[in-house]
């Protein structure tokens, strides 16, 4: 039954901030603010995150299946789908979920424990959308722009390692990423990665709209913005899997 609850209060709270901004040149001035905020500054983790990830990745492929029957090209192309597929969409998400729907929560939980969404509530100002609306579409416009520079870091993450230590030849590993490619991968990775920001967004803010009490709640809310976002995507990569393929 608190399951249930707690989905009615979120769809209640959603469609309460989905509603027409009040003030357009407001709206864009905070989109612009949680543009650079939730966007932009994930960059540097995301990079740093990716291109350790293509070095591993592409170690551990060569390390463990490098078997004589099994064409040297296979190790580029089987990276290749894990980034696309998997890795740039779901292991990002669910690290930004640590990243950006805990800042999410603790912002929007400060705000109400300071009583400044009261505020806005008293002056008749829709506070759900004033405080959760810019940092969704913001959060969900610019996920694309990460998850491409995430697979770009990933993929020049293998193509390091292949010409710091010579474990595979270059032009072998181009090979492969250019096998039996379809341009689809890079659509279905967009996708996923869109479900999973608008997942990451919504519930950190319900959970920091929802809070009640003080500081400590604050921090009890960041903790289940992160998990509860991690848990749904995970399911939400399984299902999407499937309607994908």
């Amino acid at each position: 039954m608190q399951l249930l609850q707690q989905i009615g209060d979120w769809l209640v709270v959603m469609r309460r901030a989905m509603a027409r901004p009040q003030s357009g040149q407001l709206f864009r001035r905070q989109l612009a603010a949680d543009v650079w905020r939730l966007g932009v500054e994930s960059l540097p983790l995301v990079l740093i995150v990716s291109l350790a990830i293509g070095v591993l990745l592409v170690l551990q492929i060569v390390l463990n299946f490098g078997y004589p029957w099994l064409p040297r090209f296979a190790i580029g192309y089987a990276a290749r789908e894990v980034i696309l597929l998997e890795f740039s969409t779901a292991i990002v998400c669910v690290i930004l979920a640590g990243k950006v729907g805990s800042g999410i929560a603790s912002e929007i939980g400060t705000m109400r424990i300071t009583q400044q969404i009261d505020a806005l509530d008293v002056m008749g100002v829709n506070s759900a959308g004033y405080v959760i609306l810019p940092k969704v579409v913001a959060f969900v416009a610019f996920i694309p722009v990460i998850n491409i520079v995430s697979v770009a870091a990933a993929f020049a993450g293998a193509f390091l390692l292949c010409w710091v230590t010579g474990i595979l030849p270059p032009d072998t590993l181009q090979v492969g990423l250019q096998h039996s490619f379809a341009s689809w991968y890079i659509w279905a990775g967009l996708i996923k990665s869109v479900v999973f920001a608008f997942i990451i967004s919504s519930v950190s803010a319900y959970q920091g709209y929802s809070v009640r009490g003080g500081s400590v709640e604050v921090g009890r809310a960041s903790t289940r913005a992160v998990v509860h976002s991690s848990i749904l995507i995970l399911f939400a990569d399984i299902l999407l899997t499937s309607l994908l393929k």
